[in-house]
């Protein structure tokens, strides 16, 4: 395992819940990026490939939202998610590269959002 790797994992293994689910946010938001310009490139099977691991992030992203903690919020939030993973798997679908823009465009401020807050926690204790 080179040192980059090796790093990445002692990092994803001590991380707090809340800096784990900023990890995940910042993932999904590279497969849509990347998944974009691959189909833009014509290279319509590594796109696919990135909407389907986006999508899969999105969808477990709104299976663990508690929405009893925040409803209002809880629920935009679902909203957000569902018309995400539509436009993902309408890009993955049929290799439209602006459904997976649109899908970029309505999720970045989510995860930047959520990634900023948990920057501003600053150092979390590690869960058992």
């Amino acid at each position: 395992m080179n040192a980059a790797r090796a790093y990445a994992k002692t990092q994803n293994e001590t991380a707090s819940k809340e800096r784990l689910m900023a990890l995940l946010f910042e993932k999904a938001l590279l497969h849509m990026r990347t998944g974009a310009a691959d189909l833009e490139a014509g290279r319509v099977y590594e796109g696919k490939t990135a909407m389907t691991k986006a999508g899969d992030i999105v969808a477990e992203l709104s299976a663990t939202l508690d929405v009893t903690k925040a409803p209002e919020l809880g629920q935009v939030l679902k909203d957000v998610y569902l018309f995400v993973c539509g436009r993902l798997v309408k890009a993955a679908a049929t290799g439209q590269a602006e459904a997976a823009r649109e899908a970029e465009r309505v999720f970045a401020p989510v995860a930047e959002a959520f990634t900023s807050a948990v920057a501003q926690l600053g150092p979390q204790p590690v869960a058992p």
